[in-house]
């Protein structure tokens, strides 16, 4: 099993003094999020990606939804009062957020963008999400999360 490490995630959280515990799945061959979950023995349903979409006035906005789901480009469109959205790609990701894709975290990207997650995080006690590098998940409760970004609820996945 590969070293772990702190990310500047877990950095900022210890920062902010906010309760989070660590996952690390490095070595395991997951790649999607339901592998993920599956790996790290946790439930899909509580445990988040981070998606980076563009809207037609070029402002981009962060989506968070259970890996087992898939974003509702219309639902989130309405929820941050756009025209349409389309998903960021992937050579794009880099650049503008730091993060490579599969390791995107809501927490640390070069510009706070306006970050919605799924109503259902709301749930948890905790959720699960990109510790900002492939191999690591953090945990930690939806305030803690919001302490860290500003980030607003809305039911943006395909029903």
């Amino acid at each position: 099993m590969a070293k772990q490490e702190k990310t500047n995630v877990m950095r900022t959280l210890e920062r902010l003094k906010i309760p989070y515990k660590e996952h690390f799945y490095g070595g395991t061959g997951a790649i999607s999020g339901v592998e993920v979950a599956s790996v790290l023995g946790e439930d899909p349903a509580q445990t988040f990606k981070t998606l980076v979409t563009e809207g037609k006035s070029k402002t981009h906005y962060v989506f968070m939804i259970p890996v087992a789901e898939e974003l509702d480009l219309k639902k989130a469109a309405a929820a941050v009062g756009e025209k349409a959205l389309e998903m960021l790609k992937s050579k794009e990701l880099l650049p503008l957020t730091g993060y490579v894709h599969g390791g995107c975290s809501p927490i640390g990207m070069k510009k706070q963008f306006r970050t919605v997650i799924h109503s259902t995080a709301a749930q948890f006690d905790t959720i699960l999400f990109s510790a900002g590098k492939i191999g690591y998940q953090v945990e930690c409760s939806l305030e803690g999360l919001q302490k860290a970004v500003p980030v607003e609820c809305a039911d943006v996945t395909v029903d």
